[in-house]
């Protein structure tokens, strides 16, 4: 690795946290309004399509549909929310607000920055994620003690989507350029990972595809818990989730580090 991309690498083990910490300070101001804009869309779906949807299909795998359906948007709202922090907050930080170019001049490194900026989307998937979980916990589609098993695949589940779309971020001319990834892969992600109707509903060559979407190894390891299930395939869905997280993280750090000496 040359000098020029070694520097570019995280310099330790916590610098990190000034990002995180200052994407926090700003974010409390508007802590409220954030929330409600992340939990909306599962919501919808949760209450909405659950309980009218519901009425008509019944039970979904031996349990009622809205309990089916609340896993789902479990693992969707912490997609949406880690994804939506990267491509809408820390694109303008990076791009318009020049953030990044001011925290450069300091003792972090791009690796710092972007590694900040993964764990501050992972948080924020956390939260909504667990607000969602909570939710179907009360109104009694989950029991409490699975959360203690729930919470790790919603952290894990947002780290992974947030380096995902952080490599979009790298790559995107501008603002425009997100709908895409939000239409071709996320919307599409959303309904061949399981979210809303089984994986074995779909045809043979969507279900082989849906082995490899990170959605759909979130679901497998929050649904089984939410709906006191044995899990099975554990480590490989803890471990696609985490070359879901590691290997674009790398490559965001390579174009970001092209994207911004130019």
């Amino acid at each position: 690795m040359s000098e020029g991309y070694a520097a570019a690498l995280p310099a330790n083990a916590w610098n990190w946290a000034a990002v995180w910490r200052r994407n926090y300070l700003s974010w409390k101001k508007i802590a409220l309004a954030s929330m409600l804009g992340n939990l909306a869309d599962p919501m919808i779906y949760l209450f909405g399509l659950g309980t009218g949807l519901g009425m008509m299909v019944g039970r979904v795998e031996d349990a009622s549909y809205v309990a089916f359906l609340a896993a789902g948007m479990v693992a969707t709202s912490a997609m949406t929310a880690s994804t939506f922090e990267t491509i809408y907050a820390a694109y303008p930080r990076m791009h318009h607000q020049r953030i990044w170019e001011a925290i450069l001049y300091t003792q972090l490194t791009l690796g710092d920055i972007v590694l900040g900026e993964l764990a501050w989307a992972a948080t924020k998937a956390f939260l909504a994620g667990t607000v969602i979980a909570i939710v179907a916990v009360v109104v009694g589609y989950a029991a409490w003690p699975s959360l203690l098993y729930v919470l790790p695949a919603i952290a894990l589940t947002g780290f992974a989507f947030a380096s995902l779309a952080m490599v979009v971020t790298a790559l995107a001319p501008s603002y425009h350029y997100f709908v895409f990834y939000q239409s071709l892969v996320l919307t599409p992600m959303l309904f061949l990972s399981g979210a809303v109707f089984p994986v074995t509903q779909l045809s043979a060559p969507f279900q082989q595809a849906a082995h490899f979407l990170p959605l759909a190894h979130s679901i497998d390891l929050i649904r089984p818990e939410m709906l006191d299930r044995p899990a099975g395939g554990i480590a490989l869905h803890i471990g696609a989730l985490c070359l879901y997280a590691v290997l674009p993280f790398f490559l965001s750090m390579v174009l970001l580090r092209r994207r911004l000496m130019r």
